[in-house]
């Protein structure tokens, strides 16, 4: 089985001191990094990049969004993506470790931003022209201070990319229907839960374990979720499964016989039906779309 790479922060030019943090302008960080990012991989840190001028396609769990002036990317860590361009990409980027923001933020979550909060939500903002120039001036700020050597340097790029997720907040929340959860216990239920997820949907599909591990009703839990994502707990079970499906598809190129016993599945047609009830083609045919 090909397992996707998984890249670490510190594989990448890190300013001395400025440990758990990095910040290029979008050109020399695919100059130097390009054996690193041509190809499907995960991160383990949060990453954010501006393109100010490009063309192409950037993929995000199997989400293909347009690249173009004023693509705004935020992207969580254990997510698949890879871009593909038509036309020089220029801009901006800038990645940290959960760690970072959380020692500097200690009384935030860092997911609770609509854009990290679920892998269910967009990870893509497009930009007008005058947002683009604000958002623009938040990057070259946060760029300065980390190859400058000013007093405080660290503490200001916290503060800057801070706001620059609060102001992508607004934007995003704007633009869509996704809202900002206020509840801080509700908060907490669906984070735990889609970690719990992630960590056992191999071997438990039920939502009751869930809502055992999590200590609430099933009917509680499927509020939260719904008021969150307007799914059930099942239904993200199901999609957490279905993604990895997908990924050992196409990057794995295992058979939907293998994949459907890895996945835990003891009858591969019985997966094969739930696969294609929820993507509209069977395995083989989700696979040759990517050949």
């Amino acid at each position: 089985m090909n397992k996707l790479p998984v890249l670490n922060i510190n594989q990448f030019k890190i300013e001395k001191g400025k440990e758990d943090l990095y910040a290029s302008i979008l050109s020399e960080h695919l100059l130097v990094h390009d054996s690193a990012i041509n190809k499907p991989h995960k991160h383990d840190f949060y990453l954010t990049v501006l393109f100010t001028e490009g063309a192409g396609v950037h993929e995000i769990d199997f989400k293909t969004y347009p690249v173009n002036e004023g693509a705004l990317f935020l992207i969580k860590p254990g997510q698949t993506h890879y871009w593909k361009f038509t036309e020089k990409a220029e801009g901006y980027i800038f990645f940290h470790s959960k760690s970072f923001y959380d020692f500097h933020f200690p009384n935030k979550q860092i997911d609770n931003y609509p854009f990290f909060y679920s892998r269910f939500n967009a990870s893509a903002l497009y930009l007008n022209k005058i947002n683009v120039a604000s958002f623009v001036t938040l990057f070259i700020k946060i760029s300065e201070e980390n190859t400058g050597n000013k007093l405080f340097s660290i503490q200001k790029m916290s503060l800057l990319i801070d706001s620059l997720y609060i102001d992508a907040s607004r934007l995003f929340i704007a633009v869509t229907d996704v809202k900002i959860e206020i509840n801080k216990k509700r908060v907490t239920h669906f984070n735990e839960l889609e970690r719990l997820i992630d960590a056992n949907y191999l071997v438990e599909k039920r939502p009751d374990f869930y809502a055992k591990q999590i200590n609430v009703s099933i009917k509680h839990l499927n509020k939260i979720v719904n008021a969150t994502v307007g799914k059930s707990t099942s239904e993200l079970v199901q999609e957490r499964i279905i993604l990895e499906a997908k990924r050992l598809l196409v990057y794995g190129k295992l058979t939907s016989q293998e994949i459907a016993f890895s996945l835990g599945y003891d009858d591969p047609s019985y997966f094969s039906r739930i696969f294609k009830k929820k993507c509209g083609v069977s395995p083989s045919e989700f696979a040759k779309q990517y050949e």
